[in-house]
């Protein structure tokens, strides 16, 4: 009987280490796999945190591209800005310029025919006046006419001798002439004037046939 409780002792002791080790070995597994597990994960934040690193200076780089680029194109959009004001400002300048001009030419054609009327009182002074204080005053005005009109340019058409331009001569006649050849300009009825490409009158002619 004590020989069975022995034997049946022994079997129990026998199962209970069995069982121990089974579970030892089951938690040395477990503990392997969370091992294997923590380094998996170990080595994916490490992969994460190469890509993000990697990552980081390449987002940089193109940030600091577009700035660039929207730098340049500022750049460019400003340097249009101050070509266009500048063109604009040299055009204004221009016309302001061109719109004086034409203002004076204009003044200027208006008073030709008192500049006409001075020249005819010199051409016909009598001889008994020629010395006449008088002739030096109006001489002296005629002067002044004639250094404005030389200030703006202004140049006269006396084309005795020329071929007639109908740009710039008004013919009132043709006649024959055996001094001037045919075409040509005999006499200056009234004389013409210019400035530049503008003509601020005609020139009065007669003609030879």
């Amino acid at each position: 009987m004590s020989k069975k409780r022995t034997q049946t002792g022994a079997n129990h002791h026998g199962s209970a280490s069995d069982i121990a080790a089974e579970q030892d070995e089951q938690v040395s597994a477990s503990a392997a796999q969370d091992a294997v597990a923590d380094d998996a994960a170990n080595a994916q934040d490490a992969a994460e945190a190469g890509t993000d690193a990697q990552t980081a200076p390449a987002a940089e780089n193109d940030t600091l591209a577009e700035l660039r680029t929207d730098a340049q194109r500022n750049l460019e959009g400003w340097q249009r800005t101050m070509a266009e004001f500048q063109n604009y400002r040299r055009r204004t300048e221009r016309e302001q310029q061109e719109l004086r001009q034409r203002a004076a030419l204009d003044t200027l054609t208006r008073i030709l025919p008192i500049i006409d009327d001075f020249e005819r009182a010199l051409d016909n002074t009598p001889d008994d006046l020629q010395e006449h204080p008088w002739l030096a005053g109006v001489a002296l005005i005629m002067g002044k006419f004639k250094r404005l009109l030389e200030e703006h340019e202004v140049e006269t058409i006396d084309p005795v001798g020329e071929p007639f331009d109908p740009n710039l001569h008004q013919a009132v006649s043709m006649d024959d002439s055996d001094e001037v050849e045919s075409g040509h300009v005999i006499e200056t009825l009234q004389k013409g004037y210019k400035s530049d490409n503008t003509l601020l009158r005609a020139a009065i002619v007669r003609v030879a046939n």
